[in-house]
C-alpha cells in the first residue's frame, strides 16, 4: 500500500502556519493540456475558478502550486473539503468536452485528509521546462511505486518553496533551473494521465457520493487500487 502522503520520511519539512478555521485536505492531480494551450489561459481558468468558489466558501482560500509543462500539468491543492469538492465538480465538465477540452485525461493521484498544516502558504502557478529523459522508469515499476516516488518529490518541492519569499506576482524563479531534481519528468506525468488505475474526477466523486464509502473529510484515499 502506498504510504500516506504526510507520513513520508522528510525530516527537513518546513511547516507553514496552519489556518485552523476548518479541516485541511491535500489533493494532487495530473492532466494533459489542450494543444497550443497558453500558460495565461491555464492560469486564468484556475484563478477564475477560485474566485467563483470563494463566493460560497468565504475565508477558505486554496493554497498549492500548479506546475505547467509543455503538454501537461501537475497540480497540488490544499483546501477545505467544500472547496476541493467544487474544484472537482468543475473539472468533470472537461471530461464531457472530449479532445477539445482545455484539460483532458485528468487523473487524481491522492487525496490526503486532515493534514495538520499547509505545505504551501499561498497558491501559485508557474511554467516548467523539463528535458526529455531517455530512460523510462515507468516500464519497470508498478503504478504504486511511480506514485510514491512522485509524492516524495512533491513534498520535497513544497519544502523548497516554503523557503522562498514569493510575492504577489508568483514564483519569479525558474524551478527547472534552480531545482531540476525535484521536478517530476514530463513522461511520468503523461504516463499517469494514461493510467487506468488512477481515477478521473467523475469516478472519484462517484465513489465519494456512494453512501458505503467514507466522506470527503474522513480518512485517506489513494486514487489507485491497492493490490
Amino acid at each position: 500500500m502506498i504510504q500516506e502522503l504526510d507520513n513520508l520520511d522528510l525530516e527537513e519539512e518546513v511547516p507553514v502556519e496552519p489556518w485552523n478555521k476548518y479541516l485541511l485536505h491535500r489533493l494532487i492531480l495530473v492532466a494533459m493540456l489542450q494543444e497550443n494551450a497558453s500558460e495565461e489561459e491555464i492560469t486564468d481558468y484556475h484563478e477564475q475558478l477560485f474566485q467563483k468558489i470563494s463566493r460560497y466558501h468565504l475565508g477558505e482560500a486554496a493554497s498549492g502550486v500548479l506546475l505547467i509543462y509543455s503538454q501537461s500539468i501537475l497540480h497540488i491543492l490544499e483546501a477545505s473539503s467544500g472547496t476541493l469538492y467544487h474544484i472537482l465538480m468543475d473539472l468533470t465538465l472537461f471530461e464531457r468536452q472530449g479532445a477539445e477540452a482545455l484539460l483532458r485525461d485528468i487523473k487524481i493521484l491522492v487525496m490526503s485528509h486532515n493534514i495538520p498544516t499547509r505545505l504551501f502558504s499561498q497558491w501559485n502557478a508557474t511554467k516548467v521546462e523539463v528535458p526529455v529523459t531517455l530512460e523510462d522508469v515507468t516500464q519497470s515499476q508498478t503504478i504504486e511505486e511511480v506514485i510514491t516516488e512522485c509524492l516524495t518529490l512533491i513534498l520535497k518541492l513544497g519544502v523548497y518553496l516554503a523557503t522562498l519569499k514569493v510575492g504577489n506576482k508568483g514564483l519569479g524563479e525558474c524551478l527547472h533551473t534552480a531545482v531540476p531534481e525535484l521536478l517530476i519528468p514530463a513522461e511520468t506525468i503523461q504516463y499517469l494521465c494514461r493510467s487506468q488505475e488512477c481515477l478521473s474526477p467523475v469516478e472519484f466523486l462517484k465513489m465519494y457520493n456512494n453512501p458505503l464509502q467514507p466522506q470527503m473529510d474522513a480518512g485517506t484515499f489513494f486514487a489507485c487500487p491497492q493490490g
